[in-house]
C-alpha cells in the first residue's frame, strides 16, 4: 500500500484501465466496452461470473479487438470481493494510474467532449463521480438495445421519507455515486463499487466533468434474468449478503408478478412529461449520442 508514494504519475501519460463483473449482460457489454475505449480507457479486465445468455462468447470475439483480459469466477456472486481482487489483478498486470470500476450497465462519459484521461490528469486516491440512471420507455419492454435511444434523465433525484411505498419508482430515487480508483495504495473496493478504502484517505475528490450514466432497466427479458440470478443465488446460499430490493423481486418471482412489478419501471410519454414538468426528469441526448452500438 506504501506504493502510493513511490508510485510515478506522470499527468501526460496516464494508463486507465476498467474492471467490470458480469453476468448475463449480452445486450449491453459490447456498447460498454467499445464506448469506453473509444473514451480513453487502454484495457479492461472483466470477470465473468457463470454468463449462460452468450455474454462469455462476446467477451472473447471483442478481445481479439481490444485489449481484454477475461477471468472466469465460477463461485458465487460477491461483488465487493470480486471488484477488489480485479483491481490488484489490474494493478499487477497494467500498473495503472486509474481503474474505473464499473458495472456493465454504467456509461462515464465526460460531458465536454473531452478524453476521460483528460479529467484525471492528478495523483489521488478515490475519485468519486455523479451518476445519473437513465429511464427506460415503454418501447424498451420486448426490445434489446432500443434503451440507449432514451434521452431522459434522472436530474433531481427524490429523497424518498417512506421507503416501503411500492407505489414509487426507485429509479427516481438517490442514485449512489461510484468511484474511479488509484490502485497505488488501494485497500479495497466496497459494496457496489460506491466506494474505496484508500491509504491516502485525505486524498478524495468529487469531480464533474465526468458523469456515469446508468441504465438499470432495459428489456422484460434482461430484467427477468436478473432476478432470476439472485433467485438462485438465495436458493443455493440463503445467508448471502442481498438487498431487500432483490429478495422482494424474486419473491414476487416466485409468486408469478415479475411482469407487473417490470412495469413499474417502463415510463410513458404523459408520465415523463410530468416529471419534467416539475423538474425532476431532463432531456440528455449527450449519452445516447456518445454510446456506440
Amino acid at each position: 500500500m506504501l506504493d502510493y508514494f513511490t508510485h510515478r504519475f506522470n499527468p501526460n501519460n496516464i494508463t486507465l484501465v476498467m474492471t467490470i463483473l458480469v453476468k448475463n449482460e449480452s445486450d449491453i457489454i459490447e456498447a460498454n466496452i467499445r464506448t469506453h475505449s473509444n473514451l480513453g480507457v487502454d484495457a479492461f479486465m472483466i470477470m465473468d461470473n457463470n454468463s449462460t445468455d452468450g455474454t462469455r462468447e462476446i467477451l472473447s470475439k471483442l478481445s481479439k479487438e481490444f485489449d481484454i483480459t477475461i477471468i472466469d469466477e465460477k463461485g458465487y456472486y460477491q461483488q465487493k470481493k470480486f471488484m477488489t481482487k480485479l483491481a490488484f489483478l489490474v494493478k499487477k498486470k497494467y500498473k495503472p494510474d486509474w481503474i474505473i470500476n464499473s458495472d456493465a450497465d454504467e456509461f462515464w462519459i465526460p460531458i465536454d467532449n473531452r478524453n476521460l484521461k483528460e479529467h484525471l490528469k492528478f495523483k489521488g486516491g478515490v475519485v468519486r463521480v455523479d451518476r445519473f440512471n437513465i429511464l427506460p420507455l415503454v418501447e424498451s419492454i420486448d426490445r434489446d438495445n432500443i434503451f440507449f435511444n432514451s434521452i431522459y434523465e434522472v436530474t433531481n433525484q427524490i429523497s424518498y421519507r417512506f421507503l416501503n411505498r411500492e407505489d414509487i419508482s426507485i429509479l427516481l430515487g438517490q442514485a449512489s455515486r461510484k468511484v474511479i480508483t488509484n490502485p497505488h495504495g488501494l485497500i479495497k473496493i466496497n459494496s457496489g463499487n460506491h466506494s474505496a478504502e484508500h491509504i491516502a484517505f485525505w486524498n478524495k475528490k468529487t469531480i464533474k466533468g465526468i458523469r456515469n450514466y446508468h441504465y438499470p432497466i432495459r428489456s422484460y427479458k434482461q430484467f427477468e434474468k436478473r432476478v432470476i440470478t439472485r433467485k438462485e443465488l438465495l436458493e443455493n446460499f440463503p445467508n448471502v449478503k442481498m438487498g431487500d430490493h432483490y429478495r422482494d423481486l424474486v419473491k414476487k418471482y416466485n409468486r408469478g408478478d415479475l411482469r407487473e412489478e417490470y412495469m413499474r419501471y417502463i415510463f410513458n410519454k404523459s408520465e415523463i412529461d410530468f416529471l419534467k414538468k416539475i423538474g425532476v426528469v431532463s432531456k440528455n441526448s449527450i449519452p445516447s449520442e456518445v454510446i456506440i452500438r
